[in-house]
Parts: structure tokens; C-alpha cells; sequence
């Protein structure tokens, strides 16, 4: 391992699913390796002033991004931070938080990699790209289950922060090593939890484990549950790992052991029942479902990181 902390970058637009991302990663690496980070604790004005300015929280301007570079740069070398804390619930700042970076670091977020210095401080970069109308429904869920709004202010606070969606948040996606999209499956559109299908993205800018051992790549085998094959993202060859809902235990098993075996040590406790947290995901009505896309990508990102604090030897 190497003697610097390991950080991941997990960017995306609102409601996009970093934090149920983050959870399954940093319970599998363990609790008290990882130190998590929000950049949208850099925000330059609170709720109140954004509304008064008239200016969103995805803007650029309105976030302190040069302090947000210069910390995860000194995260990056195991220097501590006085990190800004931005309450979601009430819109305001409280007290900073002086913060020493554990074993690995997980910064996830809005504009994470909106500059160069700040990219250059990940090891992995994660970009989380759901389809609209599953991030909208996501979104009215979360903020009106959690943060006091109701179904009409949250679409129109979303058509408020379209244009600087598009302009501010969907380039990133262009800086990242694994782009992750959840969506339903076509028999079963309106299905938004636990029983949706990934499609993991993976560029060559890291070396990914050579998975062609144990899955199809059969482009004609439609019917697998679990698939390798080639694709371009933004104009670039990519990999594309597609993983249905309708996966068995035996192949995500199978998977699993494949991508752990690469790491000796992790044979031991790469399974879910040791590590409990691995494709949880809260239900519509708040029950907790069980998702073996969902942990197969928090697997599959961790053995990123873990391999990245091995100089991927």
C-alpha cells in the first residue's frame, strides 16, 4: 500500500446516487480507513443568498473552487484540512471540521473535477449518469422525504438548474475512468431501486481487470445476464460492463471472486454477508431492497482503489 492516501472522485448531478455509492465502498474498505468528503461543503453562498443572487449551487461562481483544489491536493500528500461544512437540511454553514485523511479518501459531489488541479488529485474518477426522468424521480423523493420540499419545488429548483446542468456538470463525465448509469430494464420502466440494471463504462485511462474470463462478450448473447463488450463514449472506444437485475447469486459469486482473486488478501471477505452494506439501496417507501448491480459496481470501484494504493502492480 502505498504510504499516501488512495482518493476516489464520485461526481454527478444532484440526486444522481453518489451517497448510496459511497456507503457500500467505504463500509467494503472499512469505516475506519475511509474519510469522506462533500464538495458541496465549498459552496461561496448559502440557500438564501443563492435565491437573493439568483445564481444555483451547480454554478462554478458559486463555490469556492480554488480552496477546494488546494485541500484535495493537500489531502492527496496526508496533510490535514479545516474543511467549510455546508448543512443541506438548513441551507446554511456551520462550524468547519479539521480533518486528517485516513487510509483512502472518497470526494463525492458536483463540480469535482471541474478543474485540472483538482482531477489531478484522484486516483479514480467515477462519473454517476442516470437517465433524467430516474435522477427527477429520485430527486423529488430525497427532497421531499428529507429536505422539506414539495413535488412542485423541486422540479421547478430543477428547471432552474438545467442550463448549468448541461454546461457545468454533464462535461465532467468526459474526465472519468468509470462512468456508472443505473436504468431500468425495458419490461419495467417505472422501476427505480433496488431491480435496476448498470452499465459501467470503463475507459483505458486505468487498467481494468480482464473480466472476458468470466463473462459473455458474445455482442449476439442478449440474453446473459452479465456482458462485456465494446462501445464509444463521447467519440472514444470504451468497454461497456452491462449487469441486469435478474443476475443469480452463482454469477455475481462467480464476479465477484474473479475480481477479488486479483488481490489475494480480499478472498476472505469479498462477500456480502461479511460486508452487509454492499447493494443496499432504500425503496420507494423507505424499506431497504437488496441490488447485485448496485454491489457489484461498489466492489468493482473498490478494487480501483485498492489496486491504485498497489501502484496497480
Amino acid at each position: 500500500m502505498t504510504q499516501r492516501p488512495i482518493i476516489l472522485g464520485i461526481v454527478g448531478d444532484s440526486a444522481a446516487g453518489k451517497t448510496t455509492l459511497t456507503k457500500g465502498i467505504a463500509q467494503f474498505l472499512g469505516a475506519e480507513n475511509v474519510t469522506v468528503i462533500c464538495t458541496d461543503d465549498y459552496h461561496r453562498y448559502d440557500r438564501k443568498q443563492r435565491a437573493d443572487l439568483g445564481i444555483t449551487a451547480l454554478h462554478p461562481d458559486c463555490n469556492y473552487l480554488d480552496i477546494m483544489q488546494q485541500h484535495l491536493s493537500l489531502l492527496r500528500t496526508g496533510q490535514p484540512i479545516l474543511k467549510p461544512i455546508y448543512s443541506h437540511k438548513t441551507g446554511t454553514f456551520e462550524a468547519p471540521e479539521y480533518i486528517k485523511p485516513n487510509k483512502f479518501v472518497i470526494v463525492e459531489g458536483l463540480l469535482g473535477y471541474s478543474t485540472r488541479i483538482a482531477r489531478d488529485a484522484y486516483d479514480v474518477k467515477v462519473y454517476l449518469a442516470p437517465p433524467e426522468d430516474l435522477r427527477t424521480k429520485w430527486k423529488i423523493r430525497r427532497d421531499t422525504q428529507k429536505r422539506g420540499y414539495s413535488e412542485e419545488q423541486v422540479l421547478a429548483e430543477m428547471q432552474k438548474r438545467e442550463s448549468d446542468s448541461e454546461s457545468f456538470i454533464r462535461p465532467q463525465r468526459q474526465w472519468a475512468d468509470i462512468v456508472v448509469t443505473f436504468y431500468p430494464a425495458a419490461d419495467d420502466p417505472e422501476a427505480t431501486s433496488g431491480s435496476l440494471n448498470v452499465r459501467l463504462i470503463l475507459r483505458p485511462n486505468i487498467p481494468h481487470p480482464d473480466l472476458s474470463q468470466v463473462v459473455t462478450t458474445d455482442p449476439s448473447d442478449t440474453t446473459s445476464a452479465v456482458r462485456l463488450g465494446l462501445g464509444r463514449d463521447m467519440g472514444k472506444p470504451v468497454d461497456v460492463l452491462e449487469i441486469d437485475r435478474h443476475a443469480t447469486g452463482e454469477q455475481v459469486a462467480q464476479l465477484e471472486h474473479f475480481i477479488c482473486g486479483d488481490i489475494p488478501h480480499l478472498l476472505n471477505v469479498c462477500n456480502r454477508e461479511m460486508n452487509p452494506e454492499l447493494g443496499k439501496v432504500t425503496g420507494t417507501t423507505g424499506e431497504t431492497l437488496q441490488s447485485y448491480p448496485l454491489a457489484l459496481t461498489q466492489l468493482f470501484i473498490a478494487f480501483h482503489m485498492l489496486k491504485a494504493g498497489q501502484g496497480y502492480s
